[in-house]
């Protein structure tokens, strides 16, 4: 039941649910109020006190209008709607003062800040300040935290916003970060000087309003004005996070998230804020071809022909499609492979996904129904690793009263969870309650009974999502980019043309032609390499978990020879014969489309009609989840120093010394 109340806020009278604090109201009605603490997905603390604004009638002294309510405003004599002032005199006063209290001890390093030129406090000290200070006194200082490799610190900058504390504690779930003392001496730190023990912890550099955390790698090496910024998808996992790449001249800067309210609200996870170092080194920059067990520099001509020889003179011909690879990519792939009688897979960690129902491999459910959802339930899967963000929307719906079942081994999600058992046995005597979600991991897919367990869990609920780890699977399935006899028709194969594929292991004996951006295991098994674009370095379509396709589009161009991986895959039809029907990246769409029409619908979750898989004989197995190590689960990230360092830090938590007594 809504409570509307009307209510004049600087002349313009709006109608606005009672519930609504005065900050919201005036955003309601187009009117910008300053900031500091207060944030829209954080609980409200009240204490910076920017957001002061004139209630008529009331107190004679300013408000917090983050922290009051529209039902908590008097009506007028006569019951007019209450009205408020946000550019009064009396607001004006108090805000310069406040302005002025902040500057008070906050230092003025702005030349040397990496937040400077898009700093909150800079931004409002030019328009709510004053051109002088009061004060002479010392200004204070305040030792700085490690907080660890991700995020430095310059606490004499910070101004006790809490924003840091309030993400920490409420969206990722940790307890490391508080504020002690009081008054002058009141600063905030993280219990006993422990680093952060998060995979979302780079959020709090984009929540800072000053330069208090700021990202380390990124620290002094570019401005904000000198950067191009480039609005692009993340495919660090499957949950499709919307993202800003900035660039410098062919570099790629710093990642930041950009707002979703359907798919990553405004976080993002600390693999694809900080992957960036990994685009940079080993880089796959001209084509090579293998003499005498040896690889050796090749031209793009010699490279093709050889790569066409091996297609042409294929006895069983495959064709595998990575974990990365876009949309465009594993159709044209598609075409070119089984155009010479050869065969595709895309599903290469062996998951059990029928390919014609989309009900099964995606799920009727989209991510935003999580936050209202009861009871979630999670079959073989660790969203803490598999999917960060979503993980944080379970803990939401989870502090909103949902009830959070698990069947899997016991690892910690930093929200409480129903344990239900570890294995099949466990699976089969769950409950759910009516409108229950159910989340299904790719752990759970991928053994010998997959196909029985994703049955099982269609049978529990028809709210079902299934939680991919790769951010091409759903695309490449939605292309029809699989064979009836799966990774057997592949390892059985003569002639194998990898697209990107690093995490599987291709036996002696075939020839394999290798299409990707990095040096990774894919390229030393490869007997051609041809080298591809990342994901920054061209435009291209990925289908998130969700099944809502999203448009990446190009930030920088990809290093020396590399191309285009639809324009390798069009230069190599040429080259066997069997030249594909577009010349541009535009046609190639158009004929993507008119095979799969959903693909046009970008940014909308395609609604899908449910199937349920029969059940089969589940095993009798415990579950096993699909990621062993979140910073290393493709090339890019096992490419990147900061990953890998992130990986031995965690690796060094989980083995802790316990202390003696």
């Amino acid at each position: 039941m809504s409570d509307l109340r009307k209510i004049i806020i600087d002349g313009i009278q709006i109608e606005v649910d009672g519930a609504m604090t005065l900050i919201q109201a005036c955003e309601e009605a187009g009117i910008e109020v300053p900031r500091f603490c207060y944030h829209e997905r954080l609980s409200i603390a009240g204490n910076c006190r920017m957001c002061l604004v004139e209630v008529v009638g009331g107190p004679p002294k300013p408000a917090a209008s983050c922290a009051m309510q529209v039902r908590d405003l008097r009506p007028g004599p006569e019951g007019q709607p209450p009205v408020v002032k946000t550019n009064s005199p009396m607001v004006k006063k108090a805000r310069e003062g406040v302005m002025e209290f902040l500057l008070i001890n906050h230092p003025l390093d702005c030349p040397i800040c990496d937040q400077g030129g898009e700093c909150d406090l800079q931004d409002q000290a030019m328009a709510y300040g004053v051109d002088f200070s009061r004060f002479r006194e010392p200004k204070r200082a305040v030792d700085d935290l490690d907080l660890g490799p991700l995020v430095e610190t310059h606490m004499t900058r910070c101004i006790s916003c809490t924003r840091c504390v309030r993400f920490t504690t409420e969206v990722a779930g940790i307890t490391q970060m508080g504020q002690t003392g009081r008054g002058e001496d009141s600063e905030i730190t993280s219990y006993l000087n422990q680093t952060l023990d998060s995979n979302l912890q780079g959020n709090i550099i984009d929540l800072c309003p000053v330069g208090a955390l700021v990202s380390k790698p990124y620290a002094f090496t570019a401005r904000p004005w000198e950067l191009t910024k480039t609005e692009s998808i993340d495919v660090m996992d499957a949950l499709g996070s919307n993202i800003r790449v900035d660039t410098k001249g062919r570099e790629v800067m710093r990642f930041l998230p950009r707002n979703h309210d359907g798919v990553n609200e405004e976080w993002i996870s600390d693999k694809t804020r900080f992957v960036w170092d990994g685009l940079r080194r080993q880089r796959l920059d001209r084509p090579y071809v293998r003499e005498n067990g040896k690889l050796r520099p090749a031209t793009w001509p010699e490279a093709l022909a050889k790569a066409g020889e091996a297609i042409r003179g294929a006895k069983k011909l495959a064709g595998l499609v990575g974990d990365l690879a876009p949309v465009e990519a594993a159709f044209a792939l598609k075409q070119l492979i089984e155009g010479q009688g050869g065969a595709v897979e895309c599903r290469t960690d062996g998951a059990r996904l029928p390919a014609g129902n989309r009900s099964a491999y995606v799920g009727i459910v989209a991510i935003e129904d999580i936050d209202t959802a009861k009871e979630i339930i999670l079959i073989g899967t660790n969203p803490r690793e598999e999917a960060p963000v979503l993980n944080a929307r379970i803990r939401k719906a989870w502090a909103r009263g949902a009830t959070v079942k698990r069947v899997g081994p016991a690892v910690d999600l930093t929200y409480p969870v129903e344990e239900c058992g570890a294995g099949r046995k466990a699976l089969a005597s769950v409950k759910a309650s009516e409108g229950a979600i159910v989340v299904v991991g790719m752990g759970a897919l991928t053994e010998a009974d997959g196909a029985a367990v994703l049955g099982a869990a269609m049978a529990l609920s028809d709210r079902l999502l299934v939680l991919h780890t790769a951010a091409s699977r759903v695309g490449a399935l939605d292309v029809g980019a699989v064979n009836d006899r799966g990774m057997a028709t592949v390892q059985e194969a003569d002639v194998i043309y990898n697209l990107g594929a690093d995490e599987v292991e291709i036996g002696e004996g075939a020839f394999v032609i290798y299409q990707g951006s990095h040096g990774d295991r894919g390229a030393h098994r490869a007997d051609v390499i041809l080298p591809g674009a990342a994901y920054t370095e061209e435009p291209g379509l990925f289908v998130n978990t969700e099944g809502r396709p999203q448009l990446a589009l190009r930030a920088g161009f990809a290093p020396g020879e590399a191309k285009e991986n639809w324009a390798i895959l069009r230069a190599l039809s040429a080259e066997i014969g069997a030249t594909q029907a577009w010349d541009s990246l535009a046609q190639l769409r158009q004929a993507l489309v008119k095979a799969v029409p959903h693909l046009k619908q970008v940014d909308q979750v395609i609604e899908n009609d449910w199937q349920p898989v029969e059940a089969g004989k589940l095993g009798d197995a415990d579950f096993r989840y699909a990621i062993r190590d979140f910073y290393l689960t493709n090339p890019i990230a096992r490419a990147s120093e900061l990953m890998a360092e992130l990986s031995r830090n965690a690796k060094a938590r989980a083995q802790a010394p316990l202390a003696a007594e």
